[in-house]
């Protein structure tokens, strides 16, 4: 059940009133209950009205059972008529109700009206050790008339929650029935009605003998439910029952088998018989978790209907106690030939047992279930969950929080595993004493002379692209013609040129290399000066020195490739394409990214995870000789400066994870790039890829009514931050998992929604819970 309800009327009577009366307001999951206090004044009307009312019915009881043929011991009264009994009904219906309404009893009833939902299940459990209160139509409260998921049962002041033993999981619902002395009824209706149901295993003992229901009580697998149906009476807190036609037992002489198999897991007794009030005060005693029992003299019609409607609701899944409330019901429309048929089910509740559900029976389900979500809280969720996911939509569009998007896509990139250095790519740097060591430099940090060695050692080993990242927009001396010519001819040796951009007149390419032979430097930096985005082809302005189209990562890489038989060209979507590898551009917006500079062909730079991108070697051991041949042969030789003198560093997703940032030398960067393109197309190492945005937005609101769920929940603080720290951890961990694999979707976003949406649902519903 949802909510919990324990009104206690043990300190008094219906003669002298009750002072005080407290109700306790439980939640699922919550430890402690909201309490309030009223009283009650004395009623000894309900008294003298509920005698004359047993007296009648016992009298149109008899009168029934005479016309069906059986021989009854006449009661007090004789000459009655159902218009009496009509009467007497609707005197102490309105009797209890306006004892129930009077002004000591208001603060209670106010405040469970205030605090309880009309929508919401509600089991209320009237706690008190008085018989007659025992007895009393509680239902008829017109409380239950508003609260239309509400029931009623009794409870005893003292009880406890009995632990019990592990029972043997059968996924069934194991119910031992008792079909006892059935002279004058028909129990083969009852047998009928428990053979069919669902996922259910029955046991019948047909009028057995003392020793056989002792035994079967003691069985290992235990009992979910216990049913009798044949001849019962009270006396006092005392029952009996007839168990076959010549015994009849006190419920107390089967003590020891009762307890038991209430420790082995007997969850509900059924008394399909008469006056069974004596039955269930001594079973409460043993703090068995539910019995129903008729609090009067039942016809054998009525108790046949009220089993079948109570099963087939129960075993639909129906909550124990609406299945109780909707057979009980059910039976009014008996009472032309029945009179007070509905009065008579009677729940008796042990207040520290949580009434199960037909699943939690048969071992379907966990314990944990979600009373707490009905219809009417989940309309909230969802409503909330639309305007947060609008409101985080918008927030996009506008790039609020695409900066600290970006921000956790660092965080993430930087917890990837090491990938290793890529074996394909060899980078030549130029430090601070490589350039301070050479003689005669021009503009550049690499002289023609140094330059003119390089090459020719690196020639002797073969490697299958040269790529020169450092600008020389000047042509090579006179005396180095040999270098000029070598720059000419070498089809293997690229360079670099920067195209024109606002502001700024770009750099011209070495005069000596064709256009062919030409690659851009440019990079695209976002609004925090992080390089994420790798740009591969772009239109130079007609002014630009700088007319090459491709950057210098994809004339090297086109270079390999096509020594492997690999083309890397513009297909006919106008799209770079390696084999089946295709370098679709992105767009604005795509992904996390809302607003950026979309120029040129773009597409999301996945670095490489490692420390060092490639083997590194400087100028002077490569001057030195001191250089493995083998690390040249068949490679992509990247020729670059570190020295910190020559401003060429850049930030990535790495450099934020130390303080101070670490920007690392562009040929490292360019390295990246390459690396990138290699490995889509030789190792089938995923592209970063994104969600359409319809697919985004999907994945927004769904956190976001995820959130909306959590708020609804009504358990401990602690509970729900726990719950709410794990949706997060579940969706960091989707996240990071889709990013192993190329996939860059949203996580700023998402748990934006949720926590806005937890916000809302709380706000609202502590606004609800104050106006009432």
């Amino acid at each position: 059940m949802s909510k919990l309800v324990i009104i206690n009327l043990e300190k008094g009577n219906l003669t002298d009133g009750f002072s005080p009366v407290t109700a306790q307001i439980w939640e699922v999951n919550q430890s402690r209950p909201v309490q309030f206090t009223a009283s009650l004044p004395p009623a000894p009307q309900i008294i003298e009205t509920y005698q004359r009312f047993q007296l009648i019915y016992q009298s149109l009881y008899h009168r029934i059972n005479r016309r069906s043929g059986l021989e009854i011991e006449e009661c007090g009264l004789t000459n009655v008529s159902e218009v009496d009994f009509t009467e007497v009904c609707q005197q102490l219906h309105k009797q209890i109700n306006t004892w129930l309404n009077c002004d000591s009893f208001r603060p209670i009833d106010q405040q469970l009206r205030a605090r309880l939902v009309l929508t919401e299940e509600i089991q209320i459990i009237i706690e008190t050790s008085d018989r007659l209160l025992q007895k009393l139509p509680w239902h008829l409260w017109n409380f239950l008339d508003d609260y239309q998921k509400a029931e009623v049962s009794i409870g005893t002041p003292r009880y406890e929650k009995i632990k019990t033993l592990i029972k043997n999981n059968s996924n069934q619902v194991r119910i031992l029935a008792i079909l006892g002395n059935s002279e004058g009824i028909d129990i083969e209706q009852d047998r009928a009605l428990l053979q069919q149901l669902p996922n259910a295993q029955t046991i019948f003992l047909v009028e057995p003998s003392r020793q056989e229901f002792d035994r079967w009580l003691w069985h290992k697998d235990g009992w979910d439910i216990l049913f009798f149906a044949g001849h019962s009476q009270s006396d006092g807190d005392t029952g009996h029952i007839q168990i076959n036609q010549i015994t009849s037992l006190k419920i107390s002489e089967l003590k020891n088998g009762l307890k038991y198999a209430i420790t082995r897991g007997l969850k509900l007794a059924i008394f399909n018989s008469c006056d069974g009030l004596g039955l269930a005060n001594q079973l409460v005693k043993w703090h068995i978790p539910q019995v129903i029992v008729m609090r009067e003299d039942v016809p054998d019609v009525i108790a046949q209907s009220f089993l079948k409607y109570f099963l087939t609701a129960f075993a639909d899944n129906q909550s124990f106690y609406l299945a109780v409330r909707y057979a009980r019901e059910r039976l009014q429309g008996l009472e032309d030939e029945f009179p007070g048929a509905s009065w008579l089910p009677t729940i008796y509740q042990n207040p520290a047992a949580e009434p199960p559900t037909w699943n939690q029976l048969s071992g379907k389900t966990r314990k944990f279930a979600f009373s707490w979500l009905n219809k009417q809280s989940l309309k909230t969720a969802i409503i909330a969950s639309l305007v947060a996911t609008g409101c985080v939509g918008g927030m996009r569009a506008q790039g609020i929080i695409q900066e600290w998007e970006l921000k956790t896509f660092d965080m993430m990139m930087r917890l990837r595993p090491e990938e290793g250095k890529d074996p394909r790519i060899l980078v030549v740097t130029v430090t601070e004493a490589d350039i301070q060591a050479q003689q005669q430099r021009q503009k550049s940090s690499l002289s023609d002379r140094a330059l003119a060695q390089l090459l020719q050692i690196l020639a002797k080993s073969k490697p299958r692209a040269i790529g020169l990242d450092i600008y020389r927009d000047f042509p090579v001396e006179a005396k180095y013609q040999e270098l000029a010519k070598s720059l000419r001819q070498n089809q293997d040796f690229f360079a670099i040129c920067k195209v024109s951009e606002s502001g700024t007149n770009g750099i011209s390419p070495p005069p000596e290399l064709p256009n062919q032979r030409i690659g851009f430097s440019d990079v695209v930096r976002d609004r925090d000066f992080i390089v994420r985005r790798h740009l591969l082809i772009l239109t130079p302005d007609l002014q630009s020195p700088c007319k090459t189209n491709y950057s210098l990562g994809v004339q090297l890489a086109k270079q390999y490739l096509a020594k492997q038989g690999i083309s890397l060209d513009i297909n006919h979507e106008g799209y770079l394409q390696a084999g089946k590898v295709v370098f679709r551009p992105i767009d604005e917006p795509t992904g996390s990214y809302q607003k950026f500079d979309a120029r040129g062909h773009q597409i999301l730079l996945n670095y490489r995870s490692t420390k060092q991108i490639a083997q590194t070697v400087t100028l002077t051991e490569i001057l030195n000789h001191k250089l493995d041949p083998n690390l040249v042969s068949d490679r992509i030789v990247l020729i670059g400066v570190s020295a910190e003198s020559v401003r060429d560093t850049f930030l990535t997703p790495y450099s934020m994870g130390n303080m101070p940032y670490q920007e690392i030398p562009g040929v490292l960067l360019h390295a990246q790039m390459i690396s990138q393109i290699l490995s889509a197309v030789l190792d089938h190492r995923p592209l970063l890829w994104v969600w359409p945005l319809w697919v985004e937005t999907f994945w927004i609101w769904g956190w976001s009514l995820i959130g909306g769920v959590i708020a609804l929940y009504r358990g401990l603080k602690l509970q729900l931050a726990l719950i709410a720290s794990a949706a997060v951890i579940i969706l960091s961990g989707c996240c990071f998992g889709l990013l192993m694999s190329g996939g860059w979707i949203p996580f700023l976003s998402p748990l934006l929604a949720l926590v806005i949406t937890i916000f809302i649902v709380m706000s609202y519903t502590s606004l609800i819970e104050q106006k009432k």
